[in-house]
């Protein structure tokens, strides 16, 4: 006996997929930032500085002196002179009183007040430096700094986003198809 036999005869299924990409477009717009420093307050002050030089000295020893230093040391001089002058007088009266001793007290006193006295020149000619005084008192300085702080203004911006979604489309090519046939054995002749 003779079995028949299945033909089958498939078609395979094609989908076909057709894709839009996503896109996303994104911007970012900078911020207006505005900055202002203010300029710092600044106070300076100065204390001069000061310089005395006193020659008072060394023109002295020059007998360059100030005219009220010469009135002062004339009237000095000149009441040591007078003292002087009385203290001789009283001598010579009371050498005069003794005139009876012996000695010969106006030819004396004649020979001493003829006497030429000498007179002394200054001896030295430039003072020294020693004689000069100088004082100094350097200058001060004084700086006083108040900082500011600065002034910031942001004015941030949203960022711009641009987005299209993506898309797939499914599509069928070819549907499956799948036919199944039965061939039956052809009989043959017995034999």
């Amino acid at each position: 006996m003779q079995i028949p036999r299945l033909i089958m005869h498939s078609v395979q299924g094609k989908i076909g997929l057709t894709t839009t990409p996503a896109s996303l477009k994104m911007e970012q717009p900078q911020a207006d930032l505005e900055i202002e420093q203010p300029s710092a307050e600044m106070e300076i002050s100065v204390t001069p500085g000061k310089l005395t030089i006193d020659q008072t000295q060394a023109w002295e020893e020059l007998d360059r002196k100030h005219v009220f230093k010469r009135i002062e040391e004339a009237a000095q001089q000149g009441h040591e002179d007078v003292m002087e002058g009385i203290a001789r007088t009283a001598e010579e009266g009371d050498e005069l009183m003794r005139i009876e001793n012996k000695g010969n007290p106006i030819a004396s006193q004649a020979r001493r007040n003829s006497e030429m006295h000498q007179i002394q020149l200054g001896e030295n000619y430039a003072p020294s430096l020693s004689r000069v005084k100088i004082q100094y008192t350097p200058s001060q300085l004084d700086v006083q700094i108040t900082p500011r702080k600065p002034v910031i203004q942001a004015e941030p911006h949203k960022p711009i986003v641009e987005y299209t979604p993506g898309n797939v489309e499914v599509d069928m090519l070819q549907y499956p198809d799948l036919n199944i046939d039965v061939e039956y054995p052809k009989e043959s002749p017995e034999k």
